[in-house]
């Protein structure tokens, strides 16, 4: 089993109240049942974890939010500021029913938002135990509050990207020709822990062929000289915040003659749509300001996904950087912007950034130069 060396940094317990009280104004009447994941993190400072028993923090129309825990994961509580922020620890134990207790906060409610993530087997639960009431998904509500991110937030997400940006800085100590991505996936994420995350949450290293899907993980495929090597790397600081950021590589002199103008598009294409972020224009904005360059210069059916995705507890989070979403950005909102042009067969780069709007423009988390980097 595996265990932290330390607890994480808990939020100041008035930015925690501050955000129930949020929480409870955006539900606008419904009850909300958190379970254990970034929703929960994000609300009292701990994730905790899903199992069998039911663990939810219930928020009532009205009343004092609860949490409903096993008396054997109580302790795992323990430091968190629950009475400062006016929730009641109820404990159960095997051959109670927890739903009841839950529900027994929320009779009357005839809506009840459950956390997107919730299991199956709670969620029926909850159901079987207030049968009148409408359950509907918690996400579109917490995400009104964890989509503008605070000052705390933001200064986690820069000590995430400098500390990526500094992995980054490192490749060359491995790729090279004559290993596996696996081998060099390895080192990367050993060394996103060395350079100040908890832990390495993802590590994609996409060589030749492998770097034109853009989820390919690793692989045993050996590295060769002429290669181009698309790496996206991530992880989550102390703080829960987490780090994405993609460059590509080459080793050694590319062998196909288009790489370095196809590149040059897919440059232009990140930059343009990095130049378009600021406040008041929407998220599919800055995904039609990367798709215009690249259509222009005939890669359009090579640009296979959204330009980005929201970051924070969660590598994939609101605000989506898509064609359709109508979203009007402001300030405090961070995402990722990552344009790709993918050549089944052949090859693939991608070039990443997570920015954040601010008053009247935008800050990179990231800092790395975006040329293609030959090694």
């Amino acid at each position: 089993m595996a265990r932290r060396s330390a607890l994480p940094p808990i939020p100041e317990a008035s930015v925690l109240r501050a955000r129930l009280e949020r929480a409870r104004e955006v539900a606008a009447g419904a009850g909300l049942v958190i379970a254990p994941g970034s929703d929960l993190r994000y609300l009292i400072g701990q994730p905790g974890g899903s199992f069998e028993r039911l663990t939810a923090l219930v928020i009532p129309a009205d009343g004092a939010p609860a949490l409903v825990v096993p008396k054997l994961e109580a302790p795992g509580y323990g430091s968190l500021p629950l009475d400062e922020l006016g929730v009641e620890v109820v404990t159960w134990v095997d051959g109670v029913d927890p739903y009841n207790l839950a529900a027994d906060r929320l009779r009357g409610a005839e809506r009840v938002a459950v956390s997107d993530f919730t299991p199956a087997l709670h969620v029926l639960g909850l159901r079987d135990a207030l049968p009148k009431a409408e359950q509907v998904l918690a996400g579109p509500m917490v995400r009104e509050l964890r989509m503008r991110k605070d000052a705390a937030e933001l200064d986690a997400l820069r000590k995430a990207g400098a500390a990526i940006d500094r992995v980054h800085a490192r490749v060359g100590e491995w790729l090279r020709p004559g290993r596996t991505e696996a081998e060099v996936g390895a080192d990367i994420a050993a060394a996103i822990v060395e350079e100040g995350h908890a832990e390495a949450d993802f590590v994609i290293v996409g060589s030749g062929p492998n770097g034109a899907s853009p989820h390919h993980a690793l692989s045993d495929r050996v590295i060769e000289a002429g290669d181009v090597v698309v790496v996206d790397i991530g992880g989550p600081v102390a703080e829960g915040y987490n780090s994405d950021s993609t460059r590509t590589y080459a080793v050694g002199t590319p062998r196909d003659a288009d790489v370095p103008a196809t590149y040059a598009v897919l440059q232009e294409a990140q930059q343009a749509a990095v130049d378009a972020v600021r406040p008041g224009v929407t998220a599919e904005s800055i995904d039609a300001a990367a798709r215009k360059v690249i259509d222009a210069a005939g890669f359009g059916d090579y640009f296979i996904h959204r330009t980005g995705h929201g970051i924070g507890l969660d590598v994939h989070e609101d605000p989506y950087i898509v064609a359709g979403n109508t979203l009007v950005l402001e300030p405090g909102m961070a995402f990722s912007v990552e344009p790709g042009i993918y050549q089944a067969g052949r090859w693939g780069a991608r070039i990443e950034d997570i920015v954040v709007v601010t008053a009247d423009g935008v800050e990179s988390m990231n800092n790395r130069p975006h040329d293609l980097v030959i090694l």
